[in-house]
């Protein structure tokens, strides 16, 4: 029993190594980098309690800019290796749940601790081999992401449990947050390392019991964050790492009485299904199922007649294509005024003639692979269709080539159709779509931004005019969760843009806050009185 109010150290943003030229940093992850790379290749298991477990069922596992090279196999289970995976979590339960709250978040302070200093460059170094991101790219995501989320949510849990009601005469009121009854299934993707690791130890930190389908694309860094988890003191059963067929997997985890939560990130469609799948089973469950999702987004640049080009041309250069527009945030539509559109276009051609392309081991390469074969093929589509249309035009890129790593150029699609495909769907990759509008008609605009997308995650005004900012942020209330002003729509940070969106972007439950936390948790009002009533009479019965 704790005795004692235990405040933990409060966090501040894990500073952002620049792996500049003749920096030891740059010159230690190249090293890993290529020991990693070289390295007689690994096995990647299924981790279910204290288990490593080997199935004879492998997948290969290989760099998106070097697919035929064989970086090692990880191990996809059944059926019985989920139903395996809940019955542990759930054994491990009580224990973990009556765990005092500091000593859980103590666990995830000393994660964040080896992730900062042994653990920084094999993370580092796992992310660019299995995802294809360059030094800057693993660095802001899978090492200072992933440190915020730890240090930051140990905050946020505390916040939440100083969260108390007041108290009348003679009565002492008490608010409890209790973990869920049940197990939270975590699904999570394979473009943020971070977001993997978080989607498992934010719930875990509230007292819950996981179950985590990584991406199959992101398995190398999967590994090394159970690694992490493992010699922090994350005790066995807490977080179990299964991957199986997503459908196999589904049937076990939604027809569980047990299932109490799930923790998504991923593509809206999916989303649906499973809410359908929750829906449908709601009265198998113990209780209501938590859902929390983040899911994709059209996210755009409105360029105000105002605005200065050269920012808008580098928010659109960085914004749309870092780590090959594989971003749920990426930019990926853009609204550009008549009196600038030439010059914004121009500076943005001449950025993209500039960029190197190529594997992540060098890292003057501003453009890498995208993640897979399948991914490739429909980015790909998405161009040759543009090339047969006769109302939009590829202005820049357009190529691509996969013979030996998944590589497509970025690609700028200037279009006279407000509404053409490419301004509505989500692509995925490094492809914008530009639409040209009369500078006399920003307000218009501003409707048009707000009703082309299903989608609201994130959206970016540009403008030296405070009115006309002022206006956009209120047409476009709800088409961004994380808004813009003057900057690119992409690289929330910890602490300081807690992110997600609405629509058909997700649940908006704001994951790098307390918001997402509190989801995890069931309070317990518990009243005590401390005179208690001896007689039923009140006083106006008198």
């Amino acid at each position: 029993m704790s005795k004692g109010i235990f405040t933990m150290p409060y966090p501040s943003n894990e500073p952002v190594n620049s792996y500049a030229p003749g920096t030891i940093e740059r010159e230690n992850l190249l090293n890993k980098y290529k020991e990693m790379y070289n390295q007689k290749p690994i096995h990647v298991p299924l981790y279910i309690g204290g288990e490593e477990i080997e199935t004879d069922n492998k997948l290969k596992m290989s760099p998106p800019h070097d697919h035929k090279h064989t970086l090692g196999h990880f191990s996809v289970g059944t059926k019985e290796h989920v139903s395996k995976a809940i019955d542990t979590a759930l054994a491990a339960r009580e224990q973990w749940s009556n765990m005092p709250w500091e000593h859980r978040a103590t666990i995830f302070l000393k994660a964040a601790d080896l992730l900062a200093g042994p653990y920084r460059d094999e993370m580092n170094a796992a992310t660019m081999l299995g995802q294809s991101k360059n030094v800057f790219q693993a660095e802001i995501d899978a090492s200072c992401e992933l440190i915020d989320f730890l240090r930051f949510n140990v905050a946020y849990v505390q916040q939440i449990y100083d969260e108390q009601p007041e108290s009348a005469d003679g009565i002492l009121n008490r608010l409890e947050y209790r973990p869920l009854e049940g197990f939270v299934f975590a699904i999570t993707p394979f473009n943020f390392t971070a977001i993997a690791a978080n989607l498992c130890a934010a719930p875990a930190m509230m007292g819950n019991v996981v179950v985590w389908k990584p991406a199959e694309s992101q398995m190398y860094s999967a590994q090394v964050i159970m690694k992490l988890f493992k010699e922090a003191g994350v005790p066995d059963g807490v977080i179990n790492m299964v991957v199986a067929d997503g459908p196999e997997a589904g049937e076990v985890v939604f027809n569980h009485k047990d299932f109490a939560g799930l923790h998504f990130t991923g593509s809206t469609g999916v989303f649906k299904h499973l809410w359908k799948t929750i829906g449908n089973n709601i009265d198998k469950y113990r209780t209501y199922p938590r859902i929390v999702g983040e899911t994709g987004g059209k996210d755009f640049i409105v360029a105000h007649p105002s605005s200065d080009p050269l920012q808008v041309a580098a928010g659109i250069s960085r914004g749309a294509f870092e780590f090959q527009g594989q971003k749920c945030s990426a930019a990926s539509r853009a609204y550009l005024p008549s009196n600038l559109a030439d010059q914004i276009i121009s500076r943005v051609k001449e950025d993209i003639a500039s960029f190197k392309m190529g594997t992540t081991e060098d890292p003057s390469n501003f453009i890498n692979a995208v993640i897979s074969e399948v991914s490739f093929d429909k980015i790909a589509s998405y161009i040759d269709f543009v090339k047969e249309q006769n109302d939009a035009e590829i202005v820049a890129g357009g190529g691509y080539d996969k013979s030996k790593g998944y590589f497509i150029e970025p690609t700028v699609v200037k279009t006279s159709n407000p509404k053409f495909r490419t301004m509505c769907e989500e692509i995925f990759g490094p492809v914008i779509t530009i639409y040209v509008y009369d500078e006399n008609e920003f307000e218009s605009t501003l409707d048009l931004v707000d009703s082309t997308s299903d989608y609201a995650l994130t959206g970016a005004i540009y403008s030296t005019d405070r009115y006309a900012i002022v206006s956009a942020m209120k047409k476009l209330e709800n088409a961004a969760g994380n808004f813009y002003i003057n900057d690119k729509p992409t690289g929330a940070v910890v602490g300081q843009q807690p992110f997600g969106g609405a629509r058909g972007s997700g649940t908006n439950d704001k994951a790098g806050s307390y918001l997402n936390l509190i989801r995890w948790v069931s309070p317990r009002t518990i009243k005590e009185a401390l005179v208690p009533a001896t007689d039923y009479r009140y006083p106006f019965l008198g």
